[in-house]
């Protein structure tokens, strides 16, 4: 079931905002407009998976994304420092090597096999080793952090029934615990090792937190608040790349998009694809909102607690419109409550985007119906495999 479905429509329990200057007014509105259940399970958590997740202490207090409170501003400030412009761009030679790396292990893949799937090789690696670093934080069980995040936008944005709720509750009470873990670690005093040199003194300020959990706990956070804050962003801040890339390469691949893949191998087209697909299809193609008190939208009246789904990108007109591509400017939301990492997300599917095309030639899917992820608020193609083209 996809956003925007005559299908989806007809059940959903949404009112449905497409039109960008409305959501976009929305977005800037909240005062009226709430981010409270931006974050809530689409289907709500009941029975065994509600005490599976109970035992292991799961707890999502709002702090960033769903945070309405005066505290969201200060908050925010912190993470934001993680996401500079300088520190993006300081981070580009890094994306550069892991997209190289990634691409040419894919290239020899498909020499010696004749065909490789791009979503594991190319695109699922590259962008959760960039932010683990960019936090600060270390950089230990990728496989598991994959799967727990895929699974985890399954079990808060999905559809699943009770068995497979169950399932999917035990993953991320798993994530919870491992993230918990994680956290503790990051705050933890540090303790000087004989040989050490002196601590700084007053008057040599330090350079601050070298990671994001330390800096939120200084700001003030308690535990529970760090775990929540990153049981979310860790998923956001490299999965939602990684389905971007995916969908990327998948449109180039099927040369639907006016690029092909010969051209990709330029940067200055691979950005431009990648803008076309944020426009037409991002990873999260809508988000929500709650109505805050009785208010009025467009001269519509919306009665508080009303939920309202936003559609960030699919209606931005015609792609390529007089030869220029479509806006994306709602891809990573609007207002205060804006993607941090928006950035750093084009920055590298473009990049893996790039050094794919230019380290695979002449290839063709072997799939052009792929299963693809299919939530509310996320999508992209589950495999994008390719081989060498059939003469």
């Amino acid at each position: 079931m996809s956003v925007g479905d005559s299908s989806t429509v007809a059940t959903c329990p949404y009112t449905v905002i497409r039109q960008p200057d409305v959501v976009r007014e929305v977005l800037h509105r909240p005062e009226d407009f709430s981010p409270a259940n931006a974050l809530l399970a689409v289907t709500p958590l009941r029975g065994q998976a509600l005490r599976v997740l109970q035992r292991a202490g799961f707890a999502l207090p709002a702090v960033l994304a769903s945070n309405a409170s005066p505290t969201h501003a200060g908050i925010r400030k912190v993470v934001t420092s993680f996401f500079t412009p300088a520190k993006v761009a300081a981070a580009e030679p890094r994306i550069r090597q892991l997209a190289r790396e990634a691409a040419l292990a894919a290239a020899a893949c498909l020499r010696s096999e004749g065909s490789v799937e791009l979503v594991q090789s190319v695109a699922a690696h590259p962008p959760a080793i960039v932010m683990l670093e960019l936090l600060g934080l270390p950089v230990r069980d990728l496989d598991r952090l994959k799967a727990w995040s895929v699974e985890s936008l399954e079990l808060f944005w999905g559809w699943p029934d009770p068995g497979r709720q169950l399932e999917l509750a035990h993953s991320a009470a798993d994530f919870y615990t491992w993230l918990r873990g994680m956290v503790l670690e990051s705050i933890a005093p540090a303790t000087a090792s004989p040989g050490d040199p002196a601590p700084a003194s007053a008057a040599t300020p330090s350079a601050g937190p070298t990671n994001l959990f330390r800096a939120l706990a200084d700001h003030g956070l308690s535990t529970a608040e760090i775990c929540s804050l990153g049981y979310f962003l860790l998923i956001a801040g490299q999965e939602t790349t990684s389905q971007l890339i995916s969908t990327t390469l998948f449109r180039l691949a099927e040369g639907s998009r006016g690029i092909t893949w010969d051209e990709a191998a330029s940067l200055a087209k691979s950005r431009e694809l990648v803008r076309h697909i944020l426009a037409t299809e991002s990873s999260v193609p809508s988000w929500r909102r709650v109505a805050a008190r009785d208010t009025e939208i467009q001269g519509k009246a919306v009665a508080a607690g009303e939920e309202l789904l936003l559609e960030l990108t699919g209606n931005h007109g015609f792609p390529w419109a007089d030869g220029v591509p479509t806006p994306y400017g709602l891809a990573f939301g609007s207002g205060i409550h804006r993607c941090l990492g928006a950035k750093l997300a084009e920055l590298e599917a473009a990049v893996v985007v790039h050094q794919t095309a230019s380290a695979l030639k002449g290839i063709e899917l072997t799939e052009t119906q792929p299963e693809w992820l299919r939530l509310l608020s996320f999508q992209a193609p589950g495999t994008v495999t390719v081989r060498r083209r059939q003469q």
